[in-house]
């Protein structure tokens, strides 16, 4: 993270096509067809788990995997299309079925399960209904790896208060110094915590998540985002909101061009959040 090289620009945004591609309203073909919601179970594969009964989590198999073991984790029977719209009992329960299914991937000989979101096409998601997925790995993969000593995660959480967006229960979300796009954030215990699968600050963790999606969407709009576990070190969230297009600067040059400064996100995302 702090490895990078980053070029803060805000007229970058003004350019023709600048603007992100956010999130358009449910079609009625949406409404009608999606295999996700409750009462269309047969439209999946089998599941693996459920939580709750009648389930309010659900666990199936990738229908189309990259991977030997890919799930999907549908996050509530409603028609619920973006995670900060999950009601706080179901996130909790999304932590539950992620903990449960990174338990029986290390049984099967899959040590490392890498656990993201996709919200909106532009972040790669082909269904709307609010769901992740766990991809199974036989070791953690390259983006894990820091290649340095120390912990990248408790320096970048030594910054200082002005990246801070909001401290709960011991966990801090906070804005990237070094981001790829404007807003990308990392959410984190704040004292160096390993094993964020049995975590008990996991469920509030994408609780804090939900937060700060809906308040990333009260400033920007319904942007498309992704977000990851990294279960390596010191356990931590990362979440990238899609306001820009990555391009031959910074796919080429390993540059990355902020149109919003970080301290400005901060401040945008902490008024952007309920008072108290």
């Amino acid at each position: 993270m702090s490895g990078r090289l980053v070029v803060v620009a805000p007229n970058r945004a003004r350019r023709p096509g600048g603007e992100a591609a956010l999130i358009g309203p449910p079609t009625q073909e949406e409404l009608d067809t999606c295999p996700f919601c409750g009462g269309r179970e047969d439209r999946t594969p089998p599941e693996t788990l459920t939580v709750g009964e009648p389930w309010r989590v659900r666990v199936v198999p990738n229908l189309y995997p990259a991977f030997d073991r890919q799930e999907v984790v549908v996050h509530t029977p409603d028609h619920v299309r973006t995670f900060a719209d999950v009601a706080a009992e179901d996130a909790a329960r999304v932590a539950e079925a992620w903990r449960e299914r990174a338990r029986a991937a290390a049984a099967a000989g899959f040590p490392y399960v890498h656990a993201f979101l996709n919200e909106g096409r532009a972040a790669g998601a082909s269904l709307a209904h609010s769901h992740s997925q766990l991809v199974w790995l036989r070791e953690a993969p390259p983006a894990t790896r820091t290649g340095h000593d120390g912990c990248g995660v408790c320096t970048l959480l030594g910054g200082g208060d002005a990246l801070t967006v909001l401290e709960r229960d011991g966990l801090v979300a906070t804005v990237t110094p070094a981001g790829r796009v404007p807003y990308e954030l990392l959410i984190a215990p704040a004292e160096h915590e390993a094993r964020g699968f049995e975590s008990e600050l996991l469920p509030i963790a994408l609780g804090l998540l939900a937060e700060t999606v809906r308040a990333l969407r009260a400033v920007e709009g319904p942007v498309p985002w992704n977000a990851w576990l990294h279960d390596t070190g010191h356990w931590h969230l990362e979440v990238v909101p899609r306001l820009t297009t990555l391009a031959g600067i910074e796919l080429g040059a390993g540059i990355f061009v902020l149109t919003v400064p970080p301290e400005d996100a901060a401040e945008r995302l902490r008024d952007a959040l309920p008072a108290g």
